[in-house]
């Protein structure tokens, strides 16, 4: 995830981890990766999001918890939460 987090901050796009079948809240560990990483993109002026909320506004109930994540630039993660709004029906 870092390298591809460092990938995306040099290039610019957006990074995602969405829910699946086999893991439905997400895969990546909530403390060990998506806030570390949500942190450091927002400092750089990006967004971290988990589709409903902020991924730094996710307060975990236990050490383990996993997490779905988006982020990048904030226009890239508005566009993508304006196509999860148009298409939430879907």
């Amino acid at each position: 995830m870092v390298a591809d987090v460092h990938r995306t901050m040099l290039n610019g796009g957006i990074f995602l981890y969405p829910p699946t079948k086999d893991a439905p809240r997400g895969k990546l560990r909530y403390l060990y990766e998506c806030a570390p990483m949500a942190f450091l993109v927002e400092q750089a002026g990006g967004v971290a999001t988990t589709g409903k909320v902020p991924v730094l506004d996710v307060v975990p109930t236990d050490i383990h918890d996993r997490s779905v994540i988006y982020l990048g630039s904030k226009f890239d993660v508005e566009e993508l939460l304006s196509f999860f709004e148009k298409y939430k029906d879907d």
